[in-house]
Parts: structure tokens; sequence; C-alpha cells
């Protein structure tokens, strides 16, 4: 069975979903394996270093979904992707298949089978298969760097003789994969640091790191897979209101919150921000699905009444080889589980399958 791993063509993406060191693993489950020319350039990995770990190089994106049989990207597909494409292939990537209904279309009306790794089940053993927790790992502490370089002041506290400079204020909005990492490494640096969450079970987890957790006592919340399914209003404002202290005399804010299959919620307004410090950053992590302030736009920074507000839409292509490397262990992994004596084996009673394969040939999995 041959694999293509294809080159990313988003702006800004550098990441590469297979590295060499992954090449054996995939090859002893019996894929042979192709990577389109300069796949891995950017994250450092040249094509000698996949040629001599036994991988075959195509000139173009065209030859290289010709040859395949699975093809590995791990952004969706793009126009030109799609139309390469041929029945019976297996296509594998984040679909982000709640926000792409015309893209599931088009690979349904392709006949392919497509598994979308976004979609991965937040279950135990499917830990090591999650390319959102791997990523968002390393993007909580890729926001802090940010948010440490567009802040005019040093995170931790210096005393010298000409005084004592009284260590930054961090507040982080969501305790997820990428905030814990935030306030681990807001620690680290020296920062004072609370955090909020719509989720109780988030506090000792904050607190475990040192971390202040700012709580609402309320039971407006229903969780499912991890997230914020449903918030009330009622909460929300509460929620609002036991935060704005903190927002007012933070230095640094991170917001980190998503909702899955859904845009971004909104958690602080231009009112808030324009009751924040001059000179004060928020580094809005949620930006590539709308933001979780008023004033965020995609991959820019606005500064309004004083206040920066950094948007980056992917911090992990910020350091892609490390991203890269833990993608393609997540990837690897994930093949491992899909296949048995050199195929894939279609178990269809397991939750793991069934919630990634959206796509079936012409059916798209529920």
């Amino acid at each position: 069975m041959k694999l293509s791993v294809l080159k990313e063509t988003e702006n800004g993406e550098t990441r590469v979903a297979i590295v060499p060191k992954s090449i054996s693993k995939l090859q002893g489950l019996g894929f042979e394996i192709i990577v389109e020319k300069d796949a891995g350039a950017k994250a450092a990995f040249t094509d000698s270093d996949y040629a001599n770990a036994g991988a075959t190089i195509a000139s173009n994106v065209s030859e290289a979904i010709a040859a395949a049989d699975v093809v590995v990207k791990i952004n969706p597909p793009s126009s030109d992707d799609i139309a390469a494409l041929k029945g019976g292939q297996i296509w594998l990537s984040q679909l982000f298949h709640r926000l792409n209904e015309d893209l599931i279309k088009q690979l349904e009306g392709k006949g392919v089978a497509a598994f979308s790794l976004d979609a991965m089940p937040r279950i135990s053993r499917a830990q090591s298969m999650d390319v959102l927790s791997s990523q968002s790992n390393l993007s909580g502490y890729k926001a802090v760097i940010c948010g440490a370089d567009n802040l005019g002041k040093i995170f931790p506290m210096l005393m010298t003789a000409a005084g004592t400079i009284t260590p930054s204020k961090v507040l982080i909005f969501g305790v997820g994969v990428a905030g814990l990492q935030a306030i681990a490494t807001a620690k680290r640096l020296g920062a004072v640091v609370e955090a909020t969450d719509v989720r109780q079970e988030c506090k000792e987890q904050t607190e475990s790191l040192g971390a202040k957790f700012i709580t609402v006592e309320d039971d407006g919340v229903k969780v499912e897979g991890g997230y914020a399914k449903e918030v009330t209003e009622e909460y929300l404002a509460k929620q609002k209101e036991a935060v704005n202290k903190s927002l007012a005399q933070a230095d640094l804010v991170i917001t980190t919150a998503l909702v899955q299959g859904a845009k971004a919620p909104v958690l602080i307004s231009q009112e808030q921000i324009e009751m924040m410090k001059n000179g004060s950053v928020i580094v809005d992590m949620a930006v590539a699905k709308g933001g979780n302030t008023a004033l965020s736009e995609a991959d820019k920074t606005v500064t309004h009444n004083g206040v920066k507000i950094v948007g980056v839409s992917n911090f992990p292509a910020q350091i892609p080889t490390n991203a890269s490397e833990l993608l393609s262990r997540n990837i690897d992994t994930f093949l491992a589980h899909l296949m048995e004596d050199g195929n894939f084996k279609w178990d269809m009673e397991d939750e793991i399958t069934t919630g990634t394969l959206i796509v079936n040939n012409r059916t798209v999995a529920s």
C-alpha cells in the first residue's frame, strides 16, 4: 500500500505531516512512502533526509496523489488536491468538517474515504493520536513567549540597586491543554498567574501549577468531549463580573477558548478592553475561529486605547520542527491503529475509527 505525504500550501504553514523518523514505522505497517518534493523543507527536513529514511520523492502534488492509496496532509485539501483525487483513495488530514460542509460534499463526490484528524475522540486510548492536544501544548508555550515579546515589562520580580521591579500579572482564559501550558510557562518565567474556565474540574489543575483559579459557582455549563458545549448567558454574565478586576490589573491576557465545531466565543468585549491598563497585551489564540475578543483580527496586531490585541492563527507553525515531530508521531500511531496485516481493518465498532471517518466512499459518517 502506497502512502503519499503532501507539501502544505496554506499561507504561513511551515509544518509537515510526516517526518523522516516515522518512515521506518510506517514501512513496518506495510506502507511504501512517497513524499512530495520539499514537503518538509520549512520544518528543516530535507528531501535527502526522507530519501535516506527510505521514502521516494515525488516531483509535484499531482504525481504524489496519483501514486497513492493513502494521502496524508495536515490541513484540509486544496482545490488542486481534490481535483487530483480518485475514487477508492483514502484521505487523512484535519477537515474541520462541521465548518466545511462544501468540502465534505466534494470529497463525497470523489468517492474517497476521508479521516479527520481534528475529530479524534477525547478518550484516554486516543491521547497519543490527538493532534489538537499536541499542537495546543506547543501553542500555549509560544503564546506566552509572544506576549512577553509584545509586553514592555519583564515577567519576574527583579531586585536591583536602582529599585525593585514587581512581577507581571498574567490572566489566562481557558484551562485546556493550551491554557495549562501557558500557565506553566508564565509561572516558570516568574509571573503572577490567574486563570479562568467555565469547567469547574479545571480548578485543581490550575492550582497544582501554582496559579489562582477564578471561579463562578453555577450549573449553567454543559461539557461534552472535553469542550464546553453550552454556556448560559447568565453564567457568562457572572463570569465576566468575576474576572473584570483581574482583567483591569493584568499586564498580559491570553485567551484560548474554543467551542468544537463552532465559532469561538467572545469573552472580552470592547468595553472590557477599554478598562485594561495602558500598555497591556492580549494574545488571542482563538483568532483562527473568530477570536475571543471583540477586536481581534487574524494574524494582525490591533492597538486600541493603549492595549495591544495580538491575533496569531497558527502558533505551531512558528516552531515547525517540534510541531511536525509531534504531529508525525500522532499520525503514525493513528495509522497503526487503523491497520492490520498491511491493510485498513475498517473496524466500524471502534470509537476512534467511527469518530474520525467523516467520509466513507459516498456516505458521510454520522
